[in-house]
């Protein structure tokens, strides 16, 4: 990440969160890395939840 696309903010968490989150960390990866892949996880996540319940829902078509 370059110095432009960088800036300081702060998030406040509970101690046992932060410690969770560290021990999320693999070695040299930052926690911006550890909190974008957390985020791309839970839209991989949700895109699946919302498939699912659009095929429960009868949404979806079979194609012949």
């Amino acid at each position: 990440m370059s110095a432009s696309e960088c800036s300081t903010k702060r998030i406040p968490v509970r101690p046992s969160t932060w410690e969770e989150l560290y021990e999320l960390r693999e070695p040299g990866q930052t926690f911006d890395q550890v909190l974008s892949d957390m985020v791309a996880r839970e839209k991989r996540r949700r895109l699946f939840e919302d498939a699912d319940r659009k095929m429960r829902d009868g949404h979806f078509v079979e194609l012949e």
